[in-house]
């Protein structure tokens, strides 16, 4: 059956000629059966009624819905054409209940139940009765249906029922006229005279009251028919609501006496509303063939089966159904009915075991007839492979068989009918119905079932088919995925899911390829071009009006698997334009769809679409949907998606190119994890319309997450060669698929898939396993996104079959004795067989002179207990007994033949010993003892036990007693008890007469905590309900658990509620009250003792209640408590955060205790899956300054948190908030992302720098220093968004303020940098630690002066400080120790160093927070060969400083006049005094009269020409000498005359280089 895809649900452009075929056959089906038996059927759901103000309630909200006049119209036609047949049925259905003595409506009216959704609006007052008012369920109201209203044109389908309509039509309105006439003759006295109203009300009076109540009877009856009618039509068009039965509440197991009544309840959901019958062993219930037996209710969604007085033919199997048109389930629940000891009917165990009651059928012949219905040959457990064929079939008898009455034969597949298709075929050959499997696909894996029927009574019967992978084509490569189909179909594309397979080849699937081929064609191609991990995907690309079938390939490291089987075929083409279009025959070869549109009328602009939502959002595309636009035109209208990043507003459109006619649209290329808005434009051939409202932001990504793990895998056994495996879910798990469960044998590391095709639940019986092979198991869940981690795996198991037959009982004593009975009592046995045990056979025989007789049965019937009274025996015979004990597996073996007992009287007056002695809640220091008073009395009453107790091992002289005082009750629980001891137990009764003979022994038992044992838990919930809850791990296949108080069952106890599911128990306290106080206790059977308890005394009890009064009366628990913040554009946002908040959750928002709302000035959001809480404002104005309240209601949990925003608190946000507003316009031109900021580099150098964003290539940017503009000689590049600007050797005339400006056409943004006071002594520190930490390490130097230590830096400031010490000492500055810094160099000057300065010399550069070191050790080696080199330079220094010289006094160059007198005085220095000689062209030149050269006081030398000639010309020297070494002074002498050089023009000789020759 098909419904609509999970996308199309969304929305309502749609008709309903999208259903299919199968579903309006099946549904039209359904309401014909529904109409032939809806009076006669009584208890079933879907055949009943609801209450007369819930569907007037249901009409009056569908009215709301519609206009008026559209009410009218609807009203009108419904009720003319219901109107003859609803009165028909409702008059015969009134006479039915009329005639057994009912004179109201209680028998239209009783079982009518409605399911309700909250009521929204109030509805307007119906006539009720004050038992349907009290019946009405309070604050609910029938959910509002969107879709188009169906008019009904008759209840029956038939032209002869419809002509029976008319005529009724007629009778009915003539019967209604009268009654309106009565009415309005009763409301017309109140204007007439008083004459006139006494004889009106004469007249009203006449007519019969008995006639009046029937008249106003059967006028309810046929509205409320009426309505239920329109409403049943109404959602049968809701094509998503559709959806298959499901037991909310299962009817649960009941033991009962007899001649007591039980009730069976069961709360089943599902729409249409299934129907629901009740069966005991398979067959159906018929109240009326067994009036006052059955009685069958269905009120309020809740339906019961009581039985009425039980008797011992009551204990059966009884089965709820409910079905609907989209399946059936079944619940299932025994009933046993106990009979009291010693009462027995012996007719009915001689009778023999009884026959089930056969179902009564009417078959097409008119009689009544009995079925049988039995399969043979029946079908098993198959396995198959992909590709192969297969076929499954059974013989079907029938007794009896008549003629031409065959039986309608239905096959399912996990609970839905098998339709015959060109996969699987059917065939019914007269006694054998057959499934036949042409092409096996994993799709086909799943439990088949076959259901007979004849008439009302069916037998099914249902084995499981496994379809194993085929052989991959490529070694390692992923199997097939499966149920592949379309989940949604339009003109623009086809959304495609699928289930990913069990098997992925060894390594992990990448991803899937989906490939598509047009109908008719066998031309596939492939449709994206990277595999997509997500299990849907939209396709793209197809042509409007052709069909395509789809296929898709699993891809991993190793390659691509095989394609799944081909999805069905699916048109592009939008379900909603086909009312619109017209076609034509397809093409046969194509499967072409040729479709044009209506002639337009005038063009109309289209107006926006509306309700634009992202539906579904994945890592490769997002699914857009909305509603077309009001205001459209006749014509056809197409759409433009755009897109825009998150905070921008810079829209693009997507489709340029191909507009998309479908009001959804799929979108890809989008990066994952950015985040989008969209929004839609429409067009025709009038223009371009207006966008829709942008969706909220969406971010790129799966929104489903893969399941986690599934939990607390149990394996069980079930057959020689099954395993059942059952899970826990996993949690928070969103659109599960389902389970896949992998078996391993044990140490072999090998998993082979117990299953193809997830199966959903948490149960699974996995098949084909080897016979004594140990497994272990392991489940993974699936869903959309992926499969899960496999969970932890399971225990190990050895496959054998679950149950057998029990071993023989022991212990067979004689309780008590009489003159005609003996009461025998045993112990039950060691092996129950995997199953509980159900009853026992007890044989005796006769012995006389010591030779037994021939064994006899004692009883007929299956005895429950553990002693057994067996009458009718001979008084002073010797009796032998044996038992046998029974399971479902079958009669065990008997017993080892008893002692020899005689018959006789017992004339003892002790009391008897106690029985069925067990032991239970066993811990390390603890347990409880459990028995059964003594069958024996004595002379009186029992009045209390003893119990003894010693070590297993221990002799019989250590037995010691437990109790000083006799126990009243008949259990103890022992405390005291050595782990890991072994101890057994008696029990002792007392009377008046004395303490009678002990008990058989229990145990042996071992005092310890056995693993995994767990412990009764108490918990409170919400509604402050008290319950307790107890876990068990270690359940058999057929374990149970039983409750106790203070160890007595309390089975059916008013007080109590008791709830069990899988391996969870809860028992609910439904008033807990002082009368609950005890001991409760939970034990689980077919275990091995495990059972734990919880005492409720009265500290307990006031603990409980206050905690549930607490629970009773909640508060919402709050996360985060109201905040506010503000946002990029100068929002305010006030959120709240709860712990969770459910789908009903309320806020109220108040500010200075007025409740505010949603409009343009406040914007509020509620995210209920988070629990947080928003409410937005654009901008804080002074009227806006006061207290804001948010308060939370959820059910009945209330919270609130307030934020008081007053005086300089609201003053401070305020202007945030209008700063971060103007931040955000700033941004919206070129701006500064990161304002100007300082770096010292590596080199010294202080680096100004910025990050500057939104530029572009016209924009500019200026330099200022104090306001004045820097010129930079290169031009930014915003490349890296980063502008700098560099002060090499950063000093204090660099001081200041510095500014930076970008600006260009959209604006301008500045930034400023003061490099002033503090910060420009904290920019220096930087500076000063750069420079310190570029000093080269200390070297030695010598001089001719001492010895020098330097160092080198990048450059030097006077800012960084520099401190010398001496071995650990700060150097004194004197004459001979100086310290200075030249250009980057820093020394320290040592003159004439003496042995005390050798030592570590250490230089300290502080940069005004941190010193920085560098040491040099100026001693040993070091300091001589420095020494050393001082001496030698030393030396050179002082020969340099005494040697001869000339100091100054000669020209370069003398130019004189022939005639002049030339007159060149010398200084001379030298130590000695130097000798002094002169030279004339390299020639020794001497004193005379013409040139006289003298010297004088050992300094001073003269060279005098008296008058020059032309022959003086030339080039002469003063030679200076002494010990020390010499000098030579060269000048030139050039003599003119006057007129030569006139007439010549002898040009100036030019300066020469004055010459200084020296020698040593």
């Amino acid at each position: 059956m098909m419904s609509l895809p999970f996308y199309q649900k969304l929305h309502q452009h749609y008709d309903r000629s999208y259903r299919n075929k199968d579903l309006r056959t099946t549904m039209s089906q359904y309401q014909q059966e529904k109409r032939s038996s809806a009076i006669y059927t009584h208890g079933s759901t879907a055949y009943s009624s609801r209450s007369s103000a819930a569907h007037r309630q249901e009409s009056e909200a569908f009215s709301q819905a519609s206009t008026t006049s559209y009410q009218q119209q609807a009203s009108r036609a419904s009720e003319l054409a219901l109107l003859s047949s609803v009165s028909q049925k409702a008059a015969s259905a009134y006479d039915y209940g009329y005639s057994r003595g009912r004179t109201d409506s209680s028998l239209m009216l009783e079982d009518y139940s409605s399911k309700l959704s909250p009521q929204i609006k109030r509805a307007r007052k119906g006539l009720l009765s004050g038992e349907e008012k009290e019946n009405l369920p309070s604050d609910y109201m029938v959910p509002i249906f969107s879709g188009r209203q169906v008019h009904v044109s008759g209840i029956t389908d038939t032209e002869e029922e419809r002509i029976k309509e008319a005529a009724a039509y007629i009778a009915k309105r003539k019967l209604l006229a009268s009654e309106e006439g009565i009415t309005a003759a009763k409301q017309s006295t109140v204007s007439k005279q008083s004459t006139s109203t006494l004889h009106q009300e004469e007249a009203f009076e006449k007519k019969s009251r008995k006639v009046a109540i029937r008249e106003k009877a059967e006028h309810l009856a046929l509205r409320k028919t009426l309505e239920e009618t329109e409403a049943y039509h109404r959602k049968l068009n809701e094509d998503n609501l559709l959806h298959a039965p499901e037991f909310v509440i299962k009817p649960r197991s009941h033991t009962v006496w007899e001649k007591e009544n039980v009730k069976l309840h069961c709360s089943v959901a599902g729409w249409p509303e299934p129907r629901v019958t009740w069966y005991k062993n398979q067959v159906p219930i018929n109240v009326h063939a067994n009036p006052g037996k059955y009685i069958i209710e269905s009120r309020y969604g809740m339906h019961t089966l009581e039985i009425n007085a039980c008797d011992f033919e009551d204990t059966a199997q009884y089965r709820a159904s409910a079905m609907n048109v989209k399946g059936e389930l079944s619940a299932y629940a025994s009933v046993v009915v106990k009979r009291y000891k010693g009462e027995f009917d012996e007719t009915r165990f001689h009778a023999g075991a009884s026959t089930l009651p056969l179902s009564f059928a009417v078959t097409p012949y008119g009689y009544a007839s009995k079925f049988e219905i039995h399969f043979d040959d029946k079908f098993d457990v198959s396995f198959g492979r992909e590709g192969e064929t297969m076929s499954l079939g059974c013989r079907v008898v029938i007794t009896p068989d008549i003629k031409h009455f065959q039986p309608e034969v239905q096959w399912y597949r996990n609970g839905a009918p098998v339709s015959p298709s060109k996969w699987v075929q059917t065939h019914w050959s007269g006694d054998r119905a057959t499934l036949t499997f042409s092409h096996l696909n994993k799709e086909d894996e799943g439990l088949y079932t076959i259901r007979v029927r004849m008439g009302d009574y069916y037998e099914q019967y249902s084995a499981y088919v496994f379809v194993r992978d085929a052989d991959a084509e490529i070694e390692g490569a992923p199997a097939s995925p499966l149920d592949v189909v379309c989940l949604d179909a339009n003109k623009d594309y086809i959304i495609i899911s699928w289930k990913q397979p069990a098997v992925d080849g060894g390594s992990p699937i990448l991803g899937y390829f989906i490939d598509k081929c047009e109908v008719g064609t066998n031309n596939w191609s492939q449709c994206n071009d990277t595999p997509v991990k997500f299990a849907r995907f939209p396709v793209t690309g197809l042509i409007e009006g052709r069909s395509y079938i789809f296929r898709v390939r699993a891809v991993n490291k190793n390659g691509i698997g095989l394609p799944s089987r081909v999805s069905e075929p699916v048109a592009a083409l939008d379900p909603a334009e086909k009312a619109r279009l017209r076609s034509r025959p397809s093409a046969p070869w194509t499967g072409q769809i040729i479709v044009t549109e209506e002639e337009p009328t005038e063009g109309i602009v289209p107006g926006p679409p509306t309700d634009l939502s992202v539906i579904e959002a994945t890592q490769s595309y997002v699914v857009l949907s909305w509603k077309p636009p009001k205001q459209r035109g006749h014509e056809g209208i197409l759409y433009f998606i755009e897109k825009c990043d998150a905070g921008a507003e810079n829209w693009q459109r997507v489709n340029t190119e191909l507009p998309v006619k479908s009001p959804r649209f799929a979108l890809f290329d989008l990066a994952e994890g950015k985040s989008y808005q969209f929004r839609v434009r429409c067009s025709n051939s009038a223009g371009v319309g207006e966008p829709s409202e942008a969706t909220e932001v969406t971010v790129v990504g799966d929104k489903l997450d893969i399941p986690k793990a599934p939990s607390n895998i149990i394996p069980s056994r079930n057959t020689d060669t099954s395993v059942v495996v059952t899970w826990e879910e996993s949690k928070d798990a969103k659109e599960l698929v389902g389970y896949y469960i992998e078996s391993s044998v044990v140490g072999s590391g090998k998993w082979e898939p117990c299953n193809n095709n997830p199966v959903k639940g948490t149960r699974f019986t996995c098949h084909g396993l080897t016979t004594g092979q140990s497994y272990i198991f392991r489940v993974r869940a699936v869903n959309a996104a992926g499969l899960s981690e496999y969970s932890q795996d399971s225990e190990a198991i050895e496959v054998k079959a679950a149950i057998a037959a029990p071993s023989p009982p022991c212990d067979i004593t004689c309780l008590e004795s009489f003159r005609d009975s003996m009461v025998l009592g045993w112990k039950q046995p060691d092996k129950t067989g995997g199953a509980e045990i159900t009853g026992y056979y007890v044989n005796y025989r006769e012995v006389i002179d010591g030779v037994p007789g021939r064994w006899r049965e004692a009883n007929i019937k299956a005895i429950s207990d553990e002693a057994y009274k067996i009458s009718n025996l001979k008084e002073n015979m010797v009796y032998q007994f044996q038992v046998a004990a029974m399971n479902i597996a079958g009669l065990g073996e008997p017993s080892a033949v008893s002692a020899s007992f005689k018959c006789e009287e017992w004339t003892i007056a002790v009391p008897g010993p106690p029985h069925s002695l067990k032991y239970s809640e066993v811990r390390n220091t603890s347990l409880v003892l459990q028995w059964k008073p003594p069958i024996h009395s004595g002379r009186t009453p029992v009045t209390g036990y003893f119990v003894d107790m010693k070590e297993a091992n221990a002799k019989e002289d250590h037995w010691r007693g437990l109790n000083e005082a006799a126990l009243k009750n008949t259990y103890l629980k022992v405390q005291g008890l050595k782990e890991g001891v072994s101890y057994v137990f008696r029990v002792r009764a007392i009377n008046q007469a004395g303490v009678g003979k002990p008990s058989d022994l229990a145990g042996p038992v071992v005092a310890e905590t056995r693993p995994g044992t767990k412990e009764v838990v108490v918990s409170v919930d919400d509604d402050g309900i008290i319950s307790l809850n107890f876990e068990c791990d270690q359940m058999a296949p057929n374990s149970e658990f039983t409750w106790s108080k203070d160890y007595v069952p309390t089975e059916d106890s008013p007080r109590l509620e008791v709830e069990s599911k899988g391996n969870k128990t809860k028992m609910t306290f439904k008033d807990l009250g002082v009368e609950d106080l005890g001991i409760y206790s939970c034990d689980v059977t077919e275990t091995d003792g495990i059972a734990a308890s919880y005492l409720i005394d009265e500290e307990e009890l006031k603990r409980l209640l206050a905690l549930s009064q607490e629970h009773k009366f909640p508060t919402v628990p709050i996360k985060s408590e109201l905040a506010v913040e503000i946002l990029e554009k100068g929002q305010v946002r006030f959120w709240m955060q709860a712990e969770k908040l459910s789908g009903n959750a309320k806020v109220n928002f108040i500010f200075n205790d007025k409740e505010i709302f949603e409009g343009p000035k406040y914007k509020m959001h509620i995210d209920r899956n988070t629990g947080m809480i928003e409410m937005f404002m654009e901008k804080l104005q002074d009227e806006d300054e006061g207290t804001y309240t948010f308060q939370v209601q959820d059910g009945r949990a209330t919270g609130h948190s307030t934020l008081v925003l007053i005086g300089d608190v609201y003053k401070k946000l305020q202007k945030e908030a209008e700063f971060q507003r103007q931040e955000w316009i700033r941004k919206q031109g070129p701006h500064f992302a990161e304002y100007l900021s300082w770096e010292v580099t590596g080199e010294c150098n202080v680096l100004l720098k910025c990050k500057v964003a939104n530029i572009k290539k016209e924009t500019h940017i200026v330099w200022y220093k104090d306001e004045r503009e820097i010129s930079v000689d290169e031009k930014h590049d915003f490349k890296d968004g980063i502008c700098t600007l560099l002060i090499t050797e950063f000093s204090k005339k660099d001081a200041g303020i510095y500014e930076v400006i970008l600006k260009d056409d959209r604006g301008k943004d500045k930034s400023r940098l003061k490099l002033v006071d503090e910060a420009f002594k904290e920019l220096m520190t930087e500076v000063c630690k750069t420079i310190a930490l570029s000093a080269t390490d200390l070297k030695i130097q010598s001089t001719a002066e001492g010895i020098r230590l330097y160092s080198f830096v990048t450059y030097y400031v006077d800012d960084l400080k520099v401190n010398w010490s001496h071995n650990g000492a700060a150097i004194k500055y004197t004459d001979r120790v100086k310290s200075g810094v030249t250009g980057e160099q820093i020394w320290l000057q040592i003159n004439e160093p003496t042995p005390n300065d050798k030592g570590k010399y250490v230089m300290e550069l502080f940069d005004g927070k941190t010193g920085h070191q560098k040491m040099v050790d100026l001693s040993g080696q070091a300091y001589e060969e420095a020494f050393a080199e001082f001496q030698r330079l030393k030396q050179a220094a002082i020969a340099e400083k005494n040697r001869a010289r000339v100091v100054g006094g000669l020209p370069d160059v003398v130019t004189i006049q022939e005639g002049k007198a030339l007159n060149l005085t010398c200084i001379v220095w030298g130590d000695p005094t130097p000798e002094v000689s002169w030279l004339k062209n390299e020639k020794l030149l001497a004193s005379d009269e013409h040139c006289n050269l003298r010297f004088e006081a050992g300094k001073t030398a003269y060279f005098t020409i008296s008058g020059v000639r032309t022959s003086d010309s030339g080039r002469y020297g003063l030679v200076v000498k002494n010990k020390y070494g010499s000098e030579t002074s060269d000048f030139t002498v050039s003599v003119f005359i006057p007129e030569e050089e006139a007439r010549q023009g002898v040009e100036e000789p030019p300066k020469g280089h004055k010459d200084n020759k020296k020698s040593p």
